[in-house]
């Protein structure tokens, strides 16, 4: 009996304000995000490429498009995890961010992983 072959990641985001590099006077505020990959289907694949829309408070939308994560195209296991922790630059200090990895299975199966929107957010601005 064959069995079913699963192309499946998830995606868990922790971020963060980083007040040493953000200058609100400047309308600069700097956000790291750590995230965890994960393949929980049934197949290796690697993380081949990443988009990701940012938009800020006024509706200023950036795209960021490009190979890898911080420079890698990890390949992962079913099981396996990949953490890393990237940063980006808003002008608002309320942000949101989505987007998708795009991942290519052992057997040459090309797939996204969704990551849904969260929110960026420097601390005592959203109640």
């Amino acid at each position: 009996m064959p069995t079913h072959k699963r192309y499946e990641f998830s995606v868990t985001i922790t971020p963060s304000f980083v007040p040493d590099q953000s200058d609100v006077e400047l309308n600069r505020f700097v956000f790291s995000y750590t995230v965890i990959i994960t393949n929980i289907g049934s197949v290796p694949a690697q993380v081949v490429s990443r988009h990701w829309v940012i938009t800020d408070a006024n509706e200023n939308v950036q795209e960021v498009r490009g190979l890898g994560v911080i420079g890698l195209q990890p390949l992962l296991r079913p099981g396996e995890h990949f953490e890393y922790t990237s940063s980006v630059l808003v002008h608002t200090p309320v942000a949101t961010m989505q987007g998708s990895y795009q991942l290519t299975a052992e057997d040459g199966t090309q797939f996204d992983t969704v990551i849904e929107p969260f929110t960026l957010s420097m601390p005592r601005v959203l109640h």
